[in-house]
């Protein structure tokens, strides 16, 4: 899911391994604004590692060296470098989300090509240094931690970001339709995800992220 770049966000596959989806999950989420700073550390951290030594570099003891903290602190949140996986995975869906609500939904003079222009490009994840990394290897680790539950989860809270973007587009010459939305949705994440899988260089993401932004307006202008 959810990428970052090598600049685009779209980089090599990994090999993957099988984290076994019974042990990844995190133990508890942070509420308290130390432990959200502690576990922000942590993934910062893990990503690092990851970009250095990949998925076989990752242990739940090298990253709390990287990070500072006991390793008795992050089993706290981790109890494996799978759920550490997983919580990553979940934070940068997070991270999206937020960036849909704070640069597509709120700003109140927008117009809706705007708006669309930029949900378009955050769920691409071309040009988004304002996001978690997210590469092709955690997508390869992704498929031995999430179920279909938890596709289709994110589907869901993904498509209500795009409805409520249109939501607040006032200015539409036309509204597209609940089918018409989720097929924009869909069309734009799985290439997202597609794109990963299979390499694309950085200039190819931004090509294809530049064609489903006009797809998408003309599908609106079009009604």
């Amino acid at each position: 899911m959810y990428n970052r770049h090598t600049s685009s966000g779209f980089g090599k596959p990994a090999a993957a391994a099988t984290p076994g989806p019974a042990t990844a999950k995190p133990l508890k989420r942070p509420t308290q604004a130390r432990a959200v700073f502690t576990v922000q550390a942590i993934y910062d951290a893990f990503v690092r590692i990851w970009r250095r030594d990949g998925w076989a570099g990752v242990s739940t003891r090298a990253v709390a060296l990287e990070t500072g903290v006991s390793v008795g602190t992050l089993y706290d949140y981790f109890p494996n470098k799978a759920a550490l996986l997983s919580g990553y995975v979940r934070h940068c869906m997070e991270q999206l989300l937020q960036a849909i609500a704070q640069q597509a939904v709120a700003p109140p003079d927008l117009s809706w090509q705007v708006r669309l222009q930029t949900l378009v490009r955050l769920t691409c994840g071309v040009h988004t240094p304002e996001l978690p990394w997210f590469d092709a290897g955690m997508l390869a680790q992704e498929a031995g931690i999430a179920e279909a539950k938890h596709h289709r989860r994110v589907h869901e809270e993904l498509l209500a970001a795009w409805v409520q973007v249109f939501d607040v587009c006032h200015d539409l010459p036309t509204r597209p339709s609940a089918e018409a939305i989720q097929a924009m949705h869909l069309s734009v994440w799985g290439g997202r995800r597609y794109g990963l899988l299979i390499g694309l260089t950085e200039a190819e993401a931004a090509q294809w992220a530049m064609h489903m932004e006009r797809l998408c307006l003309a599908l609106v202008r079009e009604g």
